[in-house]
């Protein structure tokens, strides 16, 4: 069997976006060597730009297409994505529509999909934490949410993180438990800002870090306290790189199977 990975990215806004998918590429080529590593885009917005700028800019059909006419009889696909919301369920619909008899096609899970990622995430919540940032000190971290029931994801590693350190929390920009919800939470002076967001975008630079008043950061500033952002995407550390790559391994393992 020719077997090839495909790896899912929402598509790379900015040039520390494109190096950190560069650098998980890396990753997964270390992980299953010898085996070709391609890349799709779940953004249309993402893909023209992509297209305009004359760099690849596959959709998950049409990559899984590209694979099966150059001959691959199976392909485990890893999306870079946080939870099972409605781009998780657009990815898998394609690979279901491309997977048959001849094309073996296994879709690796997001991010927070069961309660042990959940656990593992909070772990690396922890792990990962800016070395500057004092024990008393309140971090936030952002995720993009969705009006979705995965978004209960979300809530659990907020749950599950606070169980490691009361003074972290767990936010989304669209749906339950947003800005408005941790405010009453922050006791600390200073209150450190992160990205629960696979790679640094517009979302972490404007709509977090942004100095617009309307911005987390302006809010958070607005309600006392000096703000600290930290613009590193999930995929750039080790931990949450290890959580996907151990999705991935199951889905490559799933080939396999009867």
């Amino acid at each position: 069997m020719r077997r090839a990975i495909l790896l899912i990215a929402y598509g790379p806004s900015s040039m520390q976006g494109r190096a950190a998918l560069g650098a998980f590429d890396a990753r997964a080529r270390a992980l299953f060597p010898g085996l070709p590593v391609r890349w799709a885009y779940s953004s249309l917005l993402m893909r023209r730009r992509l297209a305009e700028a004359r760099q690849k800019s596959d959709s998950v059909s049409k990559a899984l297409q590209r694979l099966r006419l150059e001959k691959f009889s199976s392909v485990a696909v890893q999306p870079l994505q946080t939870i099972c919301g409605a781009e998780y369920t657009q990815v898998r619909l394609a690979a279901e529509e491309a997977d048959d008899e001849g094309f073996r096609v296994r879709l690796g899970m997001p991010l927070l999909h069961s309660d042990e990622d959940v656990r593992l995430a909070a772990r690396a919540v922890v792990r990962h934490l800016p070395p500057e940032r004092l024990p008393h000190e309140d971090v936030i971290l952002m995720g993009h949410g969705a009006r979705h029931a995965a978004a209960s994801r979300y809530q659990a590693l907020d749950t599950a993180v606070q169980e490691l350190d009361a003074r972290i929390h767990v936010g989304v920009m669209n749906g339950e438990n947003d800005l408005d919800a941790l405010l009453p939470r922050l006791k600390s002076p200073r209150v450190w800002l992160l990205p629960l967001l696979s790679v640094i975008g517009r979302h972490a630079q404007e709509d977090m870090a942004g100095d617009d008043a309307l911005s987390w950061r302006g809010r958070i500033e607005a309600a006392g306290h000096a703000c600290t952002p930290v613009l590193r995407g999930l995929a750039e550390y080790e931990a949450f790189a290890e959580l996907w790559l151990r999705h991935l391994e199951q889905a490559a393992a799933a080939l396999d199977a009867p």
